[in-house]
């Protein structure tokens, strides 16, 4: 069953049109601007360079800015597992959101359900693996926050569209904290790439910076209560069972 949607096109794509079988993944952003409208504008803008999909007003309303097998211009630069550059594999998704720049807030109840529509509906006409659903700050850690830590992944998960892990809360939350030995910490690192986060280390950071930024996109993704970049037991928990799932 097709999804209902508003036609607003976007100059800002790839010519060519792709083949069906390089869709491999739905990445999710939110808009990060103060004003919807303008955020519409920006992505329709020929000279931002830059768009998306899908764009999902804060009423719940779905606006189609660039038809799927055209190749928009929202990731960026950017790497999972083998993937680099993951506009041309991928659908891009943008939600109204004012960002961390501008008051993040909670998105609504319409939001949801419309994405949680239009992803299932993707999923099955492109044959996604649930496990690529990603955030931006999945495939661009050094530089992207969104959808960021209240994107409602765990309830995602729950409807088939995404991944969670299967640990009991309260044992979680008993670990959170907990300093882990240099070898455990180097496991869970292991763990974190293992998941498809990007070893390359990009030239303008120093080492420890980077895994600072990696750990908190991993914790901003699976461990939102508590965003630190600083790995600790509960974070190594999540990782063992996580890792087996993204396979």
């Amino acid at each position: 069953m097709a999804v209902k949607t508003q036609l607003n096109y976007s100059p800002n794509f790839e010519s060519s049109k792709r083949l069906k079988k390089k869709i491999k993944f739905i990445i999710l952003h939110y808009t990060g601007m103060k004003k919807e409208s303008d955020a519409i504008n920006r992505l329709t803008n020929i000279h931002s360079k830059v768009s998306c999909h899908y764009l999902i007003k804060k009423n719940g309303e779905i606006l189609t800015l660039v038809p799927d097998l055209y190749t928009a211009w929202h990731a960026g630069k950017s790497e999972w597992k083998n993937f680099k550059s993951l506009n041309k594999h991928s659908i891009g998704i943008e939600i109204s959101n004012p960002g961390h720049q501008f008051d993040y807030k909670k998105f609504s109840n319409k939001q949801i359900r419309s994405l949680l529509k239009l992803s299932k509906f993707l999923i099955k006409k492109y044959d996604i693996n649930t496990k690529n659903i990603l955030g931006h700050s999945d495939i661009a850690p050094e530089r992207k926050k969104d959808p960021g830590e209240k994107f409602p992944w765990k309830f995602f998960a729950k409807n088939s569209v995404g991944l969670w892990h299967s640990l009991e809360s309260n044992i979680l939350k008993k670990n959170r904290g907990l300093k882990i030995s240099k070898v455990n910490e180097n496991y869970l690192l292991k763990n974190i790439f293992k998941i498809g986060y990007s070893k390359k280390m990009p030239t303008k950071l120093n080492k420890k910076k980077y895994l600072s930024l990696i750990v908190k996109a991993y914790q901003r993704r699976f461990r939102p209560e508590l965003i630190n970049g600083k790995v600790d037991k509960e974070c190594l928990l999540i990782s063992k069972n996580l890792v087996k799932k993204f396979k």
